[in-house]
């Protein structure tokens, strides 16, 4: 399966995402910082959406109250909602 994301409320600003059998095979993340987006993407490789899910869901980033890797958590559960 492959989600599309819009993120909001962070400077990146597209989420491409492939899911097979509930694991995560590949992530591309357009925009913000692209060195630290790179790293979540390589590690959420061959995570299941779950855990990826339990483990970003929530993070901040500064005063914001979502940050790139809590919108990577949203668009995993819209991925779970479909």
């Amino acid at each position: 399966m492959h989600i599309t994301y819009r993120p909001k409320g962070v400077c990146s600003q597209k989420m491409d995402i492939d899911v097979e059998n509930g694991i995560i095979e590949k992530v591309e993340i357009i925009g913000g910082c692209s060195g630290n987006l790179q790293g979540i993407s390589r590690l959420v490789v061959g995570m299941s959406i779950e855990e990826t899910i339990s483990r970003l869901e929530g993070i901040r980033c500064g005063f914001k109250d979502t940050s790139c890797p809590d919108q990577l958590a949203k668009a995993l559960k819209k991925c779970i909602e479909n």
